[in-house]
């Protein structure tokens, strides 16, 4: 039986072909698979063909942008688990909102040296494996309440319907439920979840903290202002 390849595969996509050839050539240097597409259209078919572990999207690009190309892509079944970050020039604060709530996981703003652009992709696909470390106890699932969390499904149950969550979210409710009541601050939760190598928006969590609380209800997601949030039964 033929082994299995485990070297990473990048998505990288972008409609400025030098940008592809650059980035493209330095993740090949350090060992990735990459394969490019040059709009948001092309990124989703071949997103569903390669299933990719990482996919790198620009923003604004033909035919469709890097955001509803986003939004598309976090509905591929087969890619439900996989890293999306932005890399782009739009480094305005509504930008990267609309990133993160199409689903990414994390926003770099060009340009970007490749030393630091590739310590961040490497940064993301060591945490592609798993949950943060305060919450893999080895328990793989969760039960609080009205609410089960299956870790290693990456499946949230409230009353019996089952949601499936873009990663950031999942993990995110996966540390607040690991010990409820108590207060998580934004630095334990930035640390937690998004890592000590990867830079993001002042308002990534409450961003993410919104959506949650569209899912779940606003009741059970407390914040203490100037301090973070905790949940509650």
């Amino acid at each position: 039986m033929a082994e299995k390849d485990l070297t990473p595969r990048i998505l990288l996509v972008d409609d400025e072909e030098d940008i592809l050839e650059f980035v493209s050539y330095n993740l090949q240097r350090e060992g990735f698979r990459v394969y490019c597409a040059r709009n948001g259209v092309e990124a989703i078919e071949m997103a569903g063909k390669v299933k990719p572990d990482l996919v790198i999207l620009d923003v604004m690009m033909p035919e469709m942008d890097g955001i509803a190309a986003c939004e598309e892509i976090r509905k591929i079944p087969s890619c439900k688990n996989t890293i999306i970050a932005f890399l782009t020039a739009r480094g305005e604060d509504y930008s990267q909102i609309a990133g993160f709530e199409a689903g990414a996981d994390d926003y770099i703003t060009k340009p970007v040296r490749p030393k630091v652009l590739i310590s961040r992709v490497k940064a993301l696909l060591k945490r592609s494996g798993g949950l943060p470390n305060d919450v893999t106890d080895g328990t793989k699932i969760l039960n609080i309440g009205n609410i089960s969390i299956d870790k290693e499904r990456y499946i949230l149950t409230i009353e019996g319907k089952e949601l499936t969550l873009p990663r950031k979210e999942f993990e995110l409710l996966s540390l607040l439920v690991s010990k409820p009541d108590k207060v998580f601050t934004r630095d334990e939760i930035y640390k937690s979840v998004w890592g000590n190598n990867v830079i993001v928006g002042d308002r990534t969590i409450d961003v993410h903290i919104r959506k949650l609380r569209e899912k779940i209800g606003n009741d059970q997601i407390r914040t203490l202002k100037g301090i973070g949030y905790k949940f509650v039964i």
